[in-house]
């Protein structure tokens, strides 16, 4: 599903069954991991959101010490069915924190970041998926700077993004255009595999560096993206850019580096597809078969 489809208003379902014949969707599980902290305004229609993705989806969300009322809504959304797996923590750790809590809670084929603020759309998580399933990419990064529709919002806030990009990219040897994004899609063995320790922000170059070092095969597509300001909610500040550029350099040249990734031969989603086809098969040939007494 193309950000053309949404913004003409395709139907997503129809989008999606137009592709099954290629691509194993019903095979295939994707865990949405989604840090929340402090969005009690945005959590429930995002949540609603997600679960309008025609997926077969595991949804985990972390409350990462919100004391706005988002701990208390979330137990509420779990029990209408909202959210598969829900995760507290009891003081607020950072972005990073409640990623890796909600990573090894992941059972899924396939994870993904989403964040609770609605800047990013869940309806555009199938085409992320698609370099994956076709055996073309271990990682998939949605980037805001590929020409997707986006909000118009501040010059120096993108103007950060690129010079982190451009940094993470010297350190790396990649050449990614969003190292920032939230919008960071991989195989669930690849991502467990990783040896991720950032608390806050730096959870992104973290994850990029390591990507880098395990040798995956990283994919960008383009994605829309609705920023927020301040005033709405946005929290990433000007520090938190500084403590990016040293995250860049610790994670790139210091510590515990990730191990080499392998993908196995035949991914787990194939693997069903193939036993459901030969169910299927044995099926047609046990009612074909005439019956002797």
């Amino acid at each position: 599903m193309a950000p053309s489809d949404v913004e003409r208003g395709a139907d997503p379902r129809e989008v999606l069954r137009a592709r099954e014949a290629a691509l194993p969707w019903e095979h295939v599980v994707l865990s949405v991991v989604i840090p929340a902290y402090n969005e009690v305004k945005t959590v429930e229609r995002l949540l609603r959101r997600v679960r309008e993705v025609p997926l077969r989806l595991e949804v985990i969300v972390v409350d990462d010490g919100s004391r706005d009322g988002t701990r208390e809504l979330l137990p509420r959304l779990e029990r209408e069915g909202l959210i598969d797996v829900l995760v507290m923590h009891e003081v607020n750790q950072g972005k990073g924190a409640a990623l890796r809590t909600g990573f090894k809670s992941a059972t899924g084929d396939i994870v993904v970041v989403q964040d609770a603020d609605l800047e990013y759309d869940p309806l555009e998580l199938p085409t992320l998926m698609e370099p994956i399933l076709r055996g073309r990419a271990d990682a998939v990064y949605g980037s805001r700077f590929l020409g997707g529709p986006h909000r118009v919002l501040f010059f120096w806030h993108s103007i950060g993004n690129r010079v982190l990009t451009l940094m993470s990219n010297m350190f790396t040897d990649v050449n990614l255009t969003d190292m920032e994004t939230c919008y960071k899609m991989m195989r669930r063995d690849l991502l467990q595999s990783l040896p991720l320790s950032a608390h806050r922000f730096g959870i992104e170059p973290e994850m990029t560096a390591r990507l880098a070092q395990a040798g995956a095969r990283i994919y960008e597509l383009p994605i829309t993206y609705h920023g927020r300001t301040y005033a709405e909610g946005k929290k990433i500040g000007w520090k938190d850019g500084v403590s990016a550029l040293w995250s860049i350099v610790k994670f790139n040249s210091f510590g515990e580096r990730a191990r080499r990734y392998q993908a196995p031969d035949v991914p787990p989603w194939e693997e069903r597809r193939l036993a459901a086809a030969s169910r299927a098969a044995r099926s047609a040939s046990g009612a074909a078969e005439p019956r002797w007494s």
